[in-house]
């Protein structure tokens, strides 16, 4: 989508940020977000002279001054602290020394100015705990994604979608979804791939549309848009049931989200939420210092995957001598007379069948997940 038609200057500071990336491919980049090359060189020099000032509009003020006095500096915590109310002292020394400050105070000094102008809750202070964490070797090795409890607005419902880059946190998408639904998710998800490319791996919980690992007996259950993933070579995880720890990411993400966005504030529409969420993704991933990445910023660890989103699905070729069979009504298939389930979510697909090491036992196949097995010397099983 071209820049004029969305948030031009978080538009330009974010495929800065990805562009300067050792390794990337700077004209896949430009064709990712719709812009001619040469408009990408220029923000790029504007960058390397001018900095973050550098992709503002001319008519504007670059943020930060060298020579602050200690009074102005104090001042500049405040309007920060004002402007993001839920960013500690960490947080707020390190933007303003990428805002290009001087003299920056100690954390200890900050946190005694915030509290000396009543912008700490010391409720809120005194129960911070810290995070256990722990993060993929690589970008776009695991994409966590999830819905957010969902919010009224004056015409309905928003069901926040969120999806967010495992090793580095940025935050790939917040979507402001009139639904939960399978048809609303596949059009978010494919606009991300469209822009992101595709990852190896995504996590997401039990619910739907993502779909329950186990049904009420013993065979695994997939939904349609874990066929979709599998199509596209993309696996798929679920945390375990009952343990939103196992996307801790996505859930200390949603709180953020909660705190510096949602609040109490009363909403419109689901086109100011989507409008809202966008202004804050790109203040998430290039301005908010992330204290698990060691103060830097999201977007500053993060490069768009290489494999790109294809604009038809793969054939599926399971290779010559291959045991193929097409998946009938009501999810089966026959396999020496007998009829085998696999699950309604693979109703007319091929899938392959491979012998295992124990005699009578097949592995089911579906692209290169193994969504199946067989017994012939136990078929009612």
């Amino acid at each position: 989508m071209p820049w004029g038609e969305r948030s031009t200057v978080s538009l330009r500071r974010e495929f800065v940020m990805l562009a300067r990336q050792e390794g990337s491919n700077f004209a896949e980049l430009c064709r990712r977000h719709g812009i001619q090359r040469r408009i990408g060189y220029k923000w790029l020099e504007r960058y390397r002279r001018e900095g973050e000032a550098g992709l503002l509009d001319r008519s504007r003020r670059p943020v930060g001054s060298p020579n602050r006095t200690a009074a102005r500096i104090e001042a500049a915590v405040i309007k920060l602290r004002d402007k993001h109310p839920c960013w500690g002292a960490r947080k707020l020394a390190h933007r303003l020394r990428d805002l290009g400050h001087e003299d920056i105070p100690s954390v200890s000094t900050i946190t005694a100015i915030l509290h000396r102008h009543g912008l700490i809750d010391p409720k809120a202070s005194a129960s911070h705990q810290a995070f256990v964490r722990f993060e993929h070797e690589r970008p776009n090795g695991l994409w966590q994604m999830d819905f957010k409890g969902h919010f009224g607005t004056a015409k309905g419902r928003c069901h926040p979608l969120t999806m967010l880059d495992d090793h580095s946190r940025f935050a790939l998408k917040i979507a402001a979804c009139a639904d939960e639904q399978l048809k609303t998710v596949v059009g978010v998800v494919k606009s991300v791939f469209q822009r992101y490319g595709l990852p190896e791996r995504m996590l997401t919980d039990n619910g739907a549309p993502w779909g329950s690992p186990w049904n009420s007996g013993e065979t695994r259950s997939f939904t349609a848009f874990e066929v979709w993933l599998m199509r596209l070579g993309v696996g798929i995880s679920h945390g375990r049931p009952r343990h939103p720890q196992t996307q801790g990411k996505d859930e200390r993400f949603h709180r953020t989200l909660k705190a510096e966005v949602i609040g109490e504030r009363v909403w419109r529409n689901l086109e100011e939420c989507d409008r809202a969420f966008e202004a804050w993704r790109h203040v998430y991933n290039a301005e908010r210092p992330h204290q698990a990445l060691d103060f830097t910023t999201p977007a500053k660890r993060y490069a768009f995957s290489p494999r790109p989103f294809p604009k038809e699905l793969p054939t599926i070729d399971y290779g010559p001598g291959a045991i193929v069979r097409k998946v009938y009504d009501q999810g089966r298939i026959s396999f020496e007379g007998y009829v085998f389930e696999v699950g309604k979510a693979f109703i007319g697909q091929p899938v392959a069948l491979r012998p295992t090491t124990i005699d009578g036992r097949y592995d089911v196949f579906f692209c290169l997940t193994k969504v199946a097995e067989l017994d012939l010397t136990d078929p009612g099983s």
